[in-house]
């Protein structure tokens, strides 16, 4: 909770990074969708016009990645491929993920905090491309340069009925670099509110877990404090957590972090004569290790063994009362009717959950995932809810996440082979191999490609790994046969026939009519007659040739690469016979 602003958040300005926008109506909509505000009226000037454009989030949307059914289907989840496939394809290929999701009860502010974080992740991108920092300009911060947070974020609204349904992801990843200096994608997700009156208590515990499941940074939001049943609602998840993770490996913590936000706290000492915000945030870990410590019931400390054994890193966090304007139904977002002191510790919270000590890639028993491999997990939990909200027991759950990483491991595992024997023998290479040196490196591609799926299908039965791996030996057999044929049409010696036999025609009839024309009289019909067919047959090969040279020049010229080629593999070969003589 430092205020260090070397742990401030970078921006990757990639160059495999994907532009925002693709096109010029993409463009044009950027340039003209801006923040829902209340103009002042000094704001006619075009340099505030501008401000205000720039703070937009332009043409990205919250997708929805995950949607509820009804109670005549169970609540069944169905994941929408093709909505994460959007989302997959912005992100570089190989680069790593992290998910940043709220979870809470409806109605506490779970879309207006995405909101915020949206403003915040945009202005760090764009005063990425300056080359600025937002502390930069400390009479104006980031917070300052927009008027209002508008609704072209996540979907929020005051008022008490429920908004947000099933789970939804940000259209636009964001690229920043975590602690070691490497770059990662940041997924926005936000959640269906729990512990309304339509909500059941399966469907609760199914998003909250599939949540957690998903998350690398988990903000479970609270109001006023934390909670005996909020402690119970995590311990309830994680209960078989350990087991849903892999039996056996008791030191593993199988989720990363989770922080409780805490909406409206009222216990901040003198929050209205000063800001001394080290010294608010030192009564926050105080407040989490009040909550956390030992109790002497056994419920009681169960409970909160069971939470500190699931997750590597529990924190917590607590932002003032924003307003009573906030509470209105007709609040539109207007950042002027905010608490001063909450917008402060808003932007506080902003750089906190995105600097580059807190955020760190999505882990699955202790591997950093790529973009691909997350949603091979999203695609398995969704399915474990097709048939309804039921949460599934944990063998299931350990089945599923076993099939979604041994799926990852045979992925990855044929993309090694592929990079490997692509170097050698790809469609770019030009360069034919002597079939054993091909051989060999087939060999050697394969030992490196099953080394990397033996690193990641660690657990789970040994015959689905069993059955995975020899899925991975099949698909490399497929692709050993595409680069041995691919190979083999860089032989030097192959489709010469087309060329030499003609050749190898003209020649012999010119050598026969030099011959008949010296043996034969110039007076014998015969002889003269056996000339001309002779010299016709050269003729007609030649004319031929010629014809052929002017279509396929490129093919001329490839064959005659083949031609050097060929004698340069002849003279090796005699290189080499001459040296083992030797020897």
């Amino acid at each position: 909770m430092s205020d260090d602003s070397d742990d401030s958040a970078v921006m990757v300005d990639h160059n495999d990074a994907p532009p925002e926008l693709t096109d010029e109506k993409d463009a044009a909509s950027k340039e003209t969708a801006v923040v829902d505000q209340k103009k002042p009226a000094d704001t006619s000037n075009k340099d505030d016009k501008k401000e205000n454009e720039e703070y937009s989030v332009g043409s990205s949307t919250a997708q929805q990645i995950l949607s509820v059914g009804t109670e005549d289907d169970a609540y069944a989840f169905t994941f929408h491929k093709e909505k994460w496939a959007e989302v997959l394809g912005l992100v570089p290929p190989g680069w790593k993920v992290a998910v940043v999701s709220v979870v809470g009860a409806f109605r506490t502010g779970k879309s207006f905090l995405l909101s915020w974080f949206l403003r915040y992740l945009y202005a760090l991108e764009r005063a990425q491309k300056n080359n600025q920092s937002l502390d930069d300009d400390s009479e104006t911060p980031w917070y300052k340069q927009f008027d209002s947070v508008g609704k072209d974020g996540f979907d929020w609204k005051a008022g008490t009925e429920r908004n947000t349904t099933g789970i939804w992801m940000w259209s636009h990843p964001f690229f920043l670099k975590n602690k070691d200096g490497e770059d990662m994608a940041v997924l926005l997700v936000d959640t269906q509110g729990m512990f309304d009156h339509e909500t059941t208590m399966a469907l609760t515990a199914s998003i909250f877990g599939l949540s957690t499941l998903l998350s690398s940074y988990q903000i479970y939001n609270v109001d006023k404090r934390i909670q005996e049943d909020n402690l119970q609602q995590l311990a309830l998840f994680s209960e078989f957590a350990r087991t849903a993770m892999g039996e056996g490996d008791f030191e593993r913590k199988p989720f990363q972090k989770i922080e409780f936000l805490v909406r409206d706290w009222q216990h901040f000492e003198d929050e209205d004569e000063n800001e001394d915000f080290n010294t608010m945030e030192t009564s926050m870990v105080e407040y989490l290790a009040g909550v956390l410590a030992d109790r002497a019931a056994s419920d009681l400390k169960d409970t909160r063994e069971q939470i500190q054994t699931c997750f590597e890193e529990i924190s917590c966090y607590a932002l003032c009362h924003p307003g009573f304007a906030v509470t209105k139904k007709k609040y539109s977002g207007d950042v002027a009717a905010l608490e001063e002191l909450f917008v402060k510790l808003l932007d506080r919270y902003c750089k906190r959950v995105f600097s580059t000590a807190s955020l760190q890639p999505k882990q699955i028993h202790d591997r950093e995932l790529s973009a691909v491999e997350l949603g091979t997990y999203i695609e398995a939990y969704a399915e474990l809810f097709a048939s309804g909200a039921n949460f599934p027991t944990a063998a299931t759950l350990l089945e599923a996440t076993a099939n979604a990483n041994n799926n990852n491991a045979e992925t990855l595992a044929v993309a090694e082979y592929k990079d490997h024997m692509g170097r050698v023998s790809g469609p770019k290479c030009s360069n034919y191999i002597k079939p054993q040196e091909l051989q060999e490196e087939n060999e050697s591609a394969q030992a490196k490609a099953m080394k990397v799926f033996r690193s990641i299908a660690t657990f789970g039965s040994r015959k689905s790994v069993e059955v995975s791996e020899q899925k991975v030996l099949l698909q490399m057999n497929d692709q050993w046969q595409l680069y041995e044929s691919l190979n083999e049409g860089r032989n030097p010696l192959l489709g010469l026939e087309t060329y030499l036999i003609p050749m190898a025609m003209a020649f012999f009839a010119y050598i026969l009519r030099i011959m008949t024309d010296f043996t034969c009289s110039p007076y014998s019909d015969v002889c003269k007659a056996g000339s001309e067919v002779l010299s016709h047959t050269y003729a007609v090969v030649f004319c031929f040739m010629l014809i052929l040279a002017a279509t396929k020049m490129k093919q001329i010229q490839e064959m005659m690469s083949r031609l050097k080629a060929a004698l340069q593999l002849v003279l090796e070969n005699h290189t080499v016979d001459q040296q083992k003589k030797f020897d």
